[in-house]
């Protein structure tokens, strides 16, 4: 099984993800005990299984 490290802003912020979902610009993690992470206004912007790594970054909001 491939367990990521998840880092956001150059930190990291959740180990052992090995469930990932983005709803509306919130992502959602479970590890493998099942516990589980929201991030919100976060993208994946990188997933690397060789070093198993995961890379958030934050979602800008738009002006109106």
């Amino acid at each position: 099984m491939c367990e990521f490290t998840v880092i956001l802003n150059n930190e990291t912020v959740f180990k052992d993800a090995v469930y990932a979902k983005v709803e509306n610009n919130n992502v959602i993690l479970k590890d493998v005990l099942g516990n589980s992470k929201q991030f919100g206004n976060c993208q994946i912007i990188e997933v690397d299984v060789n070093n198993t790594k995961m890379v958030l970054a934050s979602v800008k909001e738009k002006l109106s």
